[in-house]
């Protein structure tokens, strides 16, 4: 099809041609010019030739005359351009006083000035000169001020001062004039700070823009309505917050954890107990069952003995048996909780579980057992080994024998046989 086109293109144009020339051949035209006693005649076709010839010639010799100064600005051009290239690989490297150092030089240039600007203040804010950082964004603003606006907050941001950071967005944000890396700078600076208000109103501008993916902007809508849950001011602000939440944001366990958290510290257990209650019958999970054991009110016997009822489907969980022992410390007693904090330990060893077996012990008059429950869980926060209990209080000698394998993912106990088919 290709071949056919251009051959249908260079007959139109021989058409044409033949036709304009047998109209000019008729009747060729007249140029008369006379000047001073100078007389040149031509016929029209002549004379719009040797203008043309006459306007090459002059460009040539424009060109030809530019030729030295040009080549000087085409050598700083690609000067330019590798010094801009090697501040990126430098910063990319983790070698910030070269990055700051090359992409210094290559914002000389007036195309790169305000993108090396701006590495240029990344690179002098990762060497810890915030004073370099914001000089090249006060320079970088003239040519590129959305941009410079957005790094200064994120470097606000990341040294701690995200007050400064939201002062900085809210007026672009109030108008609606932010970029897209700006309401996510937003977002994370109002949740720094605790304005929930203004990051939760950050997430439809962003979700718009399509700035970030699915996963990630979930990633965020979730820490950000947790958030708003965890500092809900009343208990009618916060049941209308998560009545407005979607059917399955109110099914995702980080959201019902915190949902049950603070409507039991408003001393209204039932609602918390009822959620977590619905949310474990749909799907197991140890955050909930976490949040579940620590929550307030005065119905620990009940919460204990349906607790207790979950351990014959799930009796390997250390996270329900740290829950349950929670609860028996609760309600003091001391001697089961101790039998359910030291399974758990001997399963899944964590700082809660030896907190909590330190409280045991405490309640049961041990002061030296309990300090030294309290030493393991500050060494586990700190990644170090615990030490073990003396004598008949070591966690593998009260421990209980269980055997999570021998039931299916539903609690159902199975048989060796039925298992390995």
């Amino acid at each position: 099809m290709k071949v056919w086109r251009w051959v249908l293109l260079l007959a139109i144009v021989v058409t044409i041609t033949a036709f304009g020339w047998h109209w000019v051949a008729e009747d060729p035209g007249q140029v008369l010019i006379r000047i001073r006693g100078w007389r040149v005649q031509s016929t029209l076709v002549t004379a719009i030739v040797l203008l043309l010839v006459f306007w090459g010639v002059i460009s040539l010799g424009w060109r030809l005359l530019r030729w030295p100064f040009g080549a000087v600005t085409r050598r700083q051009r690609a000067v330019s351009r590798k010094r801009f290239h090697d501040g990126l690989l430098a910063l990319a490297e983790g070698r910030h006083g070269e990055a700051e150092r090359d992409l210094g030089r290559a914002a000389r240039h007036a195309p790169q000035r305000a993108p090396a600007l701006l590495a240029a203040a990344r690179a002098a804010h990762a060497r810890g000169d915030i004073k370099r950082a914001m000089e090249a964004l006060d320079q970088a603003t003239q040519s590129a001020p959305q941009a410079a606006r957005v790094v200064r907050a994120r470097i606000l941001r990341e040294d701690g001062r995200a007050e400064e950071a939201l002062a900085l967005l809210a007026p672009e944000a109030d108008a609606g004039r932010l970029p897209p890396g700006g309401w996510l700078e937003l977002a994370e600076s109002a949740l720094q700070r605790g304005d929930v208000d203004r990051a939760r109103g950050a997430l439809d501008p962003l979700r718009k823009s399509g700035a970030l993916d699915a996963e990630a902007y979930a990633a965020l809508q979730l820490r950000v309505v947790r958030a708003a849950l965890q500092r809900a001011p009343s208990v009618d602000a916060l049941h209308a917050l998560w009545a407005d939440l979607s059917r399955a944001q109110r099914r995702q366990p980080e959201l019902i954890a915190a949902y049950a958290e603070q409507v039991s510290r408003f001393g209204r257990p039932l609602p918390a107990m009822d959620e977590i209650e619905s949310a474990l019958r749909r799907n197991w999970s140890p955050a909930l069952v976490a949040a579940y054991g620590q929550l307030q009110g005065q119905d620990i016997e009940g919460r204990l003995r349906r607790a207790e009822g979950w351990l014959d489907a799930h009796p390997g969980d250390a996270t329900l048996l740290t829950a349950v022992g929670r609860m028996c410390v609760r309600i003091q007693l001391w001697g089961k909780a101790r039998q359910y904090l030291s399974q758990a330990l001997s399963l899944e060893p964590s700082a809660e579980a030896w907190e909590t077996l330190g409280e045991t012990y405490a309640g049961q008059g041990n002061p030296l057992l309990a300090q030294q429950c309290y030493r393991n869980a500050l060494r586990m926060t700190r990644g170090e080994a615990t030490e073990a209990l003396p004598g008949e209080h070591a966690v593998r000698e009260v421990a209980l024998t269980v055997d999570p394998e021998l039931r299916n993912a539903h609690g159902v106990p199975q048989l060796p046989g039925e298992r390995d088919a």
